[in-house]
């Protein structure tokens, strides 16, 4: 049983969409999976209700409170559980899901002021280590436009961090938002993103299989 923790300190990352399509490529795999949200708007919550049953988003359980508790039990009956935190690494259930977690993904925008939040993180992160020394955390570069030129020098920029940075980013694409309007994942969107799909993958893979 794995457990990752989607965290972040700023909104608008992107944070729930990776933590939801993060999901939905483990159910790809055809692994057992539950989404955690715990974050008190619960949009992780709301996006699932939105969809169908067959809309490759696996269950999401709202878990605001008593975060531990259900992360626990989830995980006796699912092969990975993926926590939705809130967007502050102050909020308590953001530094309880890393206490739980195996794998903590950390979406950062391409602006210097997203990357200074996450110093944030990195310095929670580090203060749970005796705590929770399987932790293994990973900065995602998220929302990129590559013919920016500030998308190009960010993920140069975050690897001056304390924590390293994903060799896969996720482009700002408008199928991720469409994806939300319709309640599924972007496995469920055909070739539109298909593009977007293989992102994913691509993160997946560089998190279980190379490390």
């Amino acid at each position: 049983m794995s457990i990752i923790a989607v965290v972040g300190n700023k909104g608008g990352t992107g944070k729930t969409t990776l933590a939801l399509n993060i999901a939905a490529a483990l159910a790809q795999r055809g692994d057992s999976v539950v989404i955690v949200d715990a974050d008190p708007q619960q949009s992780a919550y709301q996006w699932r209700l939105t969809g169908a049953d067959d809309n490759g988003v696996p269950a999401v359980v709202a878990a605001a409170m008593g975060l531990d508790k259900t992360v626990r039990a989830l995980g006796e009956a699912h092969a990975h559980v993926v926590i939705d935190c809130p967007p502050s690494i102050k909020a308590t259930q953001a530094e309880q899901a890393l206490t739980l977690a195996d794998h903590a993904l950390v979406p950062v925008q391409p602006s210097p002021m997203d990357l200074w939040a996450t110093t944030h993180i990195a310095k929670v992160i580090e203060r749970l280590r005796p705590e929770n020394p399987r932790l293994r955390a990973l900065i995602v570069m998220s929302q990129l436009e590559p013919r920016t030129t500030l998308s190009r020098l960010m993920p140069e920029a975050a690897a001056e961090l304390d924590l390293p940075v994903a060799a896969a980013g996720i482009r700002r694409r408008s199928i991720h938002r469409h994806c939300a309007l319709e309640g599924r994942s972007v496995f469920q969107a055909g070739k539109r993103g298909a593009d977007a799909a293989a992102e994913i993958q691509q993160l997946l893979t560089e998190l279980f299989d190379h490390g």
